[in-house]
């Protein structure tokens, strides 16, 4: 019964993760082609902010499977 729980638990936290990284790049994307001229600074912030996604959902993983 555990094991089920912490295999939701991870699937939510990569769904999570999947569904917040697609929103980010979507954003990014309405913003750059309102703004073409800030191209590098818009695409930066989005790496960054994807990265920090990522970390949260890969601690929320490592947690639901400890």
């Amino acid at each position: 019964m555990t094991g089920s729980i912490a295999a939701i638990g991870a699937g939510l936290a990569a769904i999570g993760a999947g569904i917040g990284i697609g929103q980010i790049g979507g954003h990014a994307m309405d913003a750059i082609a309102r703004q073409p001229e800030a191209h590098g600074k818009i695409q930066t912030t989005m790496l960054i902010a994807a990265a920090l996604v990522e970390g949260a959902a890969l601690f929320g993983i490592v947690v639901a499977l400890l």
